[in-house]
């Protein structure tokens, strides 16, 4: 089993930065890949971005040079660092746990994991 916390949500101007954290608690063993998702209302859950456990990278298009997604192994953490924010940014933001990358050549996906985060809200308005 794997627990998952988020926190660093909040309400940021179009423009600004905010960093979201996830610790994890439980099965190192478990939390294979890790990802962002984020839900806005009438919208489904989407991907932000994800990161294996080697540290390789997979983004939304639409997030695509203004975060930057990182993990602490030794730590149990990730990270997910929000620049430039937009108001279509605005979302509950989930983290998940137990993923599972399948690789081609150039990239891969993700399929997300079982266990997920409270989520954490992020407002952007002006």
């Amino acid at each position: 089993q794997v627990q998952l916390v988020e926190s660093g949500g909040g309400l940021v101007q179009p423009g600004g930065s905010l960093r979201l954290s996830c610790a994890a608690s439980g099965s190192r063993f478990s939390i294979n890949a890790m990802g962002w998702y984020r839900q806005a209302p009438g919208k489904q859950r989407e991907l932000v971005a994800a990161i294996t456990t080697d540290g390789r990278t997979n983004y939304a298009d639409s997030v695509k040079g203004r975060f930057t997604i990182s993990r602490d192994n030794a730590k149990n953490t990730m990270y997910l660092q929000m620049n430039s924010l937009k108001p279509e940014d605005t979302a509950v933001y989930y983290c998940n746990a137990g993923g599972v990358p399948t690789y081609y050549s150039g990239g891969y996906t993700v399929r997300p994991g079982d266990y997920w985060g409270q989520g954490t809200q992020v407002t952007v308005s002006s």
